[in-house]
C-alpha cells in the first residue's frame, strides 16, 4: 500500500468525524447542550460539551487540512510515470526509417503547370 492511499485513507476518516462533529452542532448555539436542557446555568459538564464540540470542528479541520497538503507533497515525489496499457496498445508504433531519402528523390524533375480558370463573365 503507498503511502498516498494511507492518506487518502486518512482524510477519509477524518472528513467523516468532521461531518459528525458538524452535525451534532446546532447553528443557533444550542447543540448537543441544549438537548441536555442546556442553558448558561448548567452546572457540570453541558456548557463544556460546546465548548468540546467547537474545539473538534477547528482540530478537524486544521487536520484534514494538513493531511490534504501533505498527501500532495507525496503525490508529486513519484519516481516515475507510467502510461496506461490500453494507451500502448491502441496507439500503433510508427518506424522511422534508418535513413532520409536522397533530396535528389524528393524534388520532381518537372512541377506540372497549373492551368488557368478563366474569370466569370457577368455582372
Amino acid at each position: 500500500m503507498s503511502t498516498f492511499s494511507i492518506f487518502v485513507a486518512l482524510i477519509i476518516i477524518v472528513c467523516f468525524l468532521l461531518v459528525l462533529v458538524v452535525m451534532v452542532q446546532n447553528p443557533k448555539g444550542g447543540g448537543l447542550s441544549s438537548s441536555f436542557g442546556g442553558g448558561s446555568q448548567q452546572v457540570g459538564g453541558v456548557q463544556k460539551t460546546s465548548d468540546f464540540l467547537d474545539r473538534s470542528t477547528w482540530i478537524l479541520a486544521s487536520l484534514l487540512l494538513v493531511l490534504i497538503l501533505i498527501s500532495n507533497a507525496t503525490l508529486s515525489s513519484g519516481s516515475t510515470i507510467q502510461d496506461s496499457k490500453l494507451l500502448e496498445d491502441s496507439v500503433p508504433q510508427q518506424s522511422i526509417p534508418e535513413s532520409l531519402p536522397d533530396s535528389q528523390e524528393a524534388i520532381p524533375e518537372e512541377i506540372p503547370e497549373i492551368p488557368e480558370i478563366p474569370a466569370p463573365e457577368g455582372n
